[in-house]
């Protein structure tokens, strides 16, 4: 699968997310080595602490059916008024960091025709983590 293709993905997976505090709705599309994908949207609450980004949900809903290896993520996001290029926050870096190692692939998304991509180890240095691969 392309990056491009996963963008995609992630931009429709938007579509499902319920931001209405923020008004920013998020999406992620999770792929596995396999070629299986997983997406997730963020889920706001007014305890904000409750929210769920779109990036825990995609790797949640792998996780939780027994997935455990991964090879890229990419994140996308629309706020209506406003041209942003979406990475994951702390907690999703550090939650990603528990499955996947320094070298996986983060694509950080504005729009299907353009966005960045870096590894993991290079959003979160000096991770705590298991895995160093």
């Amino acid at each position: 699968m392309t990056d491009r293709e996963l963008v995609r993905l992630a931009l429709d997976a938007c579509e499902n997310a319920y931001a209405p505090y923020s008004g920013c709705r998020v999406g992620a599309a999770l792929l596995t080595p396999g070629g299986k994908v997983y997406t997730g949207c963020n889920i706001e609450n007014s305890s904000f602490g409750a929210t769920v980004c779109a990036e825990r949900t995609a790797l949640f809903k792998a996780v939780s059916e027994g997935e455990r290896e991964f090879e890229k993520i990419a994140v996308a996001g629309i706020k209506e008024g406003e041209d942003i290029t979406f990475y994951p926050c702390g907690i999703c870096r550090q939650v990603l960091s528990e499955f996947c190692g320094e070298n996986f692939i983060i694509i950080s998304a504005k729009s299907e025709n353009d966005y960045t991509a870096n590894t993991l180890g290079e959003l979160l240095k000096n991770s705590f983590s298991l895995r160093k691969d």
